[in-house]
């Protein structure tokens, strides 16, 4: 169905009630920012001190499920609940609909870090409901939209679900849950090469037609279709065997076709605009990614510093990118980044550096710095966009899905 086809509905329609249950990116962006934050202080403080983390979980495999299950599933729903009535031209999911999905979250944050009370099981539990929730919200709203096309976005919403159900799973087991942490980390970068294959030519397409540019980012086509196809194999053999040869080979692939994929969508042509340079500059980390999981099977690089080059700076940098842009745009303001925003972006680009810098030069004070990094990122964004997702109502007005 062609754009002027697409049914007309209201942008930012509910105008009574607080502003927070308005839309989906609102709560769980600002519960997403907090989260990381606070997370983050916490493993700080397990590291320094000796803070007990996650009951029988054990701080590490705490910090490691909340990072990748709790602060980034809701990011991840902040995105698909704003993005899909775009997609699909339906309402968005707001009042107590909205409220009862943010409070399983939240339920999920509070269950893990209080598992020694609880207990591992009834934690696992109380977290295990947040995903599956979402992705039958998410699901239903693409069916009833016969948004056929974009049924592909939930089988890397899949991926983490089963991810996180396969890491309590083997919890439970006495089993080792690694191989769960890194099915869902490969379903979020999935998910980046799909999304970001999406919204990043696009927009820079849309800004380059603005200034009047000749040259455009190349379109989709088969080769980008290919290259998600030898990233998601690489992906899979990654998730199974890490240090087999043949998975050394496939990243290295990859590495290498999504570096060209990367410079098909001109982004040094955007570089005096801070909202869009961002975006490329996460995905540049794909490639980058790819090549550290290499080295890592290589015994070149401690496997714990590649897997932080894709989950700082592939997956939470992409995120922090996301939620600047949907929230300035869904509350009115320009698409332009201050520079506050672009602080709040380097810091999120060193951390993903330091990690493994550290790793190769041993200067152990880039560990800390990277917490520290991630910290002021998200405390930048926190600052800057907190006011605009808790008050700032954008007037509403007809626009195409």
């Amino acid at each position: 169905m062609s754009a002027e086809k697409r049914p007309r509905i209201p942008r930012g329609l509910k105008q009574d009630g607080a502003a927070l249950w308005s839309y989906g990116f609102r709560p769980f962006f600002l519960g997403g920012a907090v989260w990381a934050v606070a997370a983050m202080a916490l493993w700080i403080a397990a590291l320094a001190h000796g803070l007990p983390l996650g009951g029988d979980f054990g701080a590490p495999l705490w910090h490691a499920h909340e990072m990748v299950f709790g602060f980034a599933p809701a990011v991840l729903a902040g995105f698909l609940l704003t993005a899909i009535p775009n997609w699909t031209g339906s309402l968005p999911v707001s009042g107590r609909p909205l409220m009862g999905l943010v409070a399983i979250w939240a339920a999920g944050r509070i269950a893990m870090a209080g598992a020694a009370l609880t207990g591992v099981p009834l934690a696992a539990l109380i977290d295990a409901a947040f995903l599956p929730a979402l992705l039958a919200i998410a699901g239903r709203e693409i069916v009833a939209g016969r948004k056929w096309n974009d049924l592909k976005v939930l089988g890397g919403c899949a991926a983490v679900m089963a991810g996180n159900l396969g890491f309590h799973a083997a919890v439970l087991t006495g089993g080792d849950p690694q191989a769960w942490l890194r099915a869902a980390v490969a379903g979020y970068v999935l998910l980046v090469l799909i999304i970001g294959g999406r919204i990043i030519p696009s927009f820079t397409r849309n800004w380059l037609k603005q200034q009047g540019a000749d040259r455009m980012p190349v379109a989709y086509d088969r080769f980008d279709m290919g290259v998600i196809a030898c990233s998601a194999m690489a992906l899979a053999a990654w998730t199974l065997a890490p240090e087999a040869r043949m998975t050394i080979g496939a990243t290295l692939v990859a590495a290498g076709l999504n570096a060209a994929r990367l410079v098909r969508w001109r982004g040094l042509a955007v570089r005096s605009e801070g909202l869009l340079l961002v975006l490329h500059g996460a995905y540049a980390f794909v490639p980058l990614g790819f090549g550290a999981l290499a080295a890592a099977g290589a015994g070149w690089l401690l496997p714990v510093s590649a897997l932080h080059v894709l989950t700082v700076g592939v997956i939470a940098t992409m995120m922090l990118a996301v939620m600047t842009r949907a929230t300035r745009g869904h509350t009115g303001r320009a698409l332009t980044a201050s520079r506050w925003t672009m602080a709040a972006y380097g810091c999120l680009f060193a951390a993903a550096l330091a990690r493994p810098l550290a790793d190769l030069t041993g200067a152990m004070g880039l560990m800390e710095a990277s917490g520290a990094l991630w910290i002021a990122g998200f405390a930048l964004f926190i600052a800057e966009h907190a006011g605009m997702l808790l008050r700032v109502r954008r007037q509403p007005r007809a626009a195409t899905a």
